[in-house]
């Protein structure tokens, strides 16, 4: 397929192809960057620093706990229900290394959300913050799990996080009460497989390294099955576009995105990992002021990000007295960044942003703007190298130039499938085409844009109008801190505009913000309503859920 984006827009040194089959898995990855970094840092988390070598010595003890205690054998799968704590690479890895399939849980998941998930993948084992237990008592006996690991705050911090996890579970009693008998402490499973071997196994790029959660958002939630291979090509295919200007063993990652998510677990764990960089772990972002703290003590290199952090902290006190010196890239995702944001960003550190798209289905990365870019775009850039994209109309045509299509992704990170849901899969994989659901468009040049999502497209008197277009203009203004965008029923126009809002202080004057609105919008783009709430309902990057917004209008 003709990739015109590859000659005038890929940075010097880039390939236009990646080898997907140049390792056999992320534990024979995980493995060469233990020896060949050993003495670096791979994750600090409040303050504690893991080297390669002490991730790579706890990783296989607890590989040899799941396989020679637990009795977990290749191909089954353990859940990993963790927020950003030094256990969570250490449980991945391991479980990469004993050839389990990983499940990745939202720890804020209600009881509802928490057994389907393990119901529906089967999970024999589980991996959970004690702070959420309580969700897991309460579902337990429904699902097959076998195996309880429960885990501290402080577990992994030393002496300091023996006082830590006294504060929370004794003074501040953060920790809800929970019955879970037969559960293991983490610290005694790395114990218990510190004193173990770890059988080797045979692990090949056709085994499933992840079922990874999506679809929550539209309805039930679905297990994209995620392979070694696909896992590793996407992990090679963000490397190669940063390549150039990526020092081994010298970066440092600054994550705030939780690692459950597949984003943050691509980009910032899996490809870091693979090039010898440290990850920055916060593992409460909405605390924002202890974030800026937190970075204050560092020099980082890499950020990633979402439009509503970006945000948050550029409205945070001593943010603006950071030093950003050694900040290279700012990357965006997982929600439509806005251009106030963008450009506000780029004033205080100097770095611009460059905005990417993905999705699960693609283990997550589909394109990113080239690291080249000066400033913001507004697009989500070019196809990673050996991706191919189409653009195309409702009979599955491709649409002209510039013209809006949905967008179809073509590559080895797309999914194998979704997991026992064989009309799904056929519905989304068409060819070894996956149709994404977005519509975008393809400029001249090989930039694609995301004009908007096909489910949440607002028919008014028969024209279209995307949510991500409102969000951006009333985002822009200067009461606004978020914006989620949705069409209600009207009997002039057949639907309207309605946005929700979160400001920054004090009350909203609708009029000015309606008067901003016809600046910058055709008059039937225009919101007809606005209704301010004290917090929209969001994913968890901070993305707006809009299927939320639309329930409250149904339940009003």
């Amino acid at each position: 397929m003709n990739r015109p984006w590859q000659e005038t827009l890929y940075p010097p040194g880039v390939p236009a192809e990646i080898n997907p089959d140049a390792y056999h898995s992320i534990a024979e990855i995980f493995q060469e960057s233990v020896k060949k970094f050993s003495q670096n840092p791979s994750f600090i988390s409040m303050g504690r620093e893991l080297t390669y070598a002490q991730l790579g010595e706890k990783a296989e003890a607890f590989a040899a706990f799941l396989q020679q205690d637990l009795g977990l054998v290749k191909g089954d799968r353990l859940a990993i229900m963790v927020p950003n704590l030094l256990q969570y690479p250490i449980a991945l890895f391991g479980a990469q290394m004993a050839g389990i399939t990983v499940v990745n849980v939202n720890p804020l998941y209600t009881e509802r959300e928490l057994r389907h998930q393990l119901k529906d993948s089967g999970s024999k084992a589980i991996l959970v913050f004690e702070v959420f237990a309580h969700t897991l008592e309460a579902v337990i006996e429904e699902t097959p799990v076998e195996h309880v690991i429960t885990t501290g705050v402080g577990d992994c911090l030393g002496l300091k996080g023996k006082l830590i996890n006294f504060m929370v579970r004794t003074v501040k009693k953060a920790v809800p009460a929970f019955r879970l008998p037969g559960a293991i402490g983490f610290n005694e499973a790395l114990a218990r497989g510190a004193r173990m071997t770890l059988s080797p196994v045979a692990i090949s790029g056709e085994d499933t390294a992840f079922l990874q959660y999506t679809g929550g958002t539209t309805g039930v939630a679905k297990g994209a099955v995620l392979s070694q291979r696909n896992i590793i090509a996407n992990m090679l295919q963000a490397r190669a576009m940063i390549e150039p200007i990526m020092e081994e063993g010298k970066e440092m990652m600054v994550t705030a995105l939780p690692l459950y998510h597949i984003y943050a677990l691509t980009c910032n764990c899996l490809a870091f990992i693979s090039s010898g960089g440290s990850n920055l772990l916060i593992a409460n972002p909405r605390d924002l002021e202890g974030f800026v703290k937190t970075l204050s003590k560092y020099r980082f290199s890499f950020f990633t990000g979402v439009n509503t952090l970006f945000n948050g902290l550029m409205n945070t006190p001593g943010f603006d007295q950071l030093d950003f010196s050694g900040l290279k890239v700012t990357m965006a995702g997982g929600m439509a960044t806005q251009r106030a944001v963008a450009e506000k960003w780029q004033q205080k550190t100097g770095c611009a942003v460059l905005e990417g798209f993905g999705l699960t289905e693609c283990s997550p990365c589909v394109s990113v703007s080239p690291y080249t870019q000066e400033h913001f775009s507004g697009a989500i850039g070019v196809p990673l190298p050996s991706t191919d994209v189409r653009l195309v109309d409702e009979n599955g045509k491709d649409v002209a130039t510039s013209e809006p299509g949905e967008l179809w992704v073509k590559g080895p990170q797309v999914m194998q499938g979704y997991y026992q849901r064989p009309e799904a899969t056929a519905e989304i994989l068409q060819d070894g085409w996956l149709a994404t659901g977005d519509i975008a468009t393809l400029d001249e040049d090989g930039l694609l844009r995301i004009v908007d999502r096909k489910k949440d497209m607002i028919l008014v008197s028969g024209f279209n109008v995307f949510p991500n277009e409102i969000e951006e203009v009333v985002a822009m203004h200067e009461s606004i801190a978020t914006a989620g965008a949705i069409g209600v029923p009207c009997d002039q126009t057949g639907e309207k505009v309605r946005v929700y809002v979160e400001v920054h202080e004090g009350e909203l004057d609708t009029e000015a913000l309606i008067a901003h609105c016809r600046q910058h919008l055709t008059a039937y783009k225009v919101p007809r309503e606005f209704e301010v709430m004290d917090e929209l309902p969001k994913t968890p990057v901070g993305k707006v859920l809009r299927k939320d917004l639309r329930k409250l209008l149904i339940e009003a």
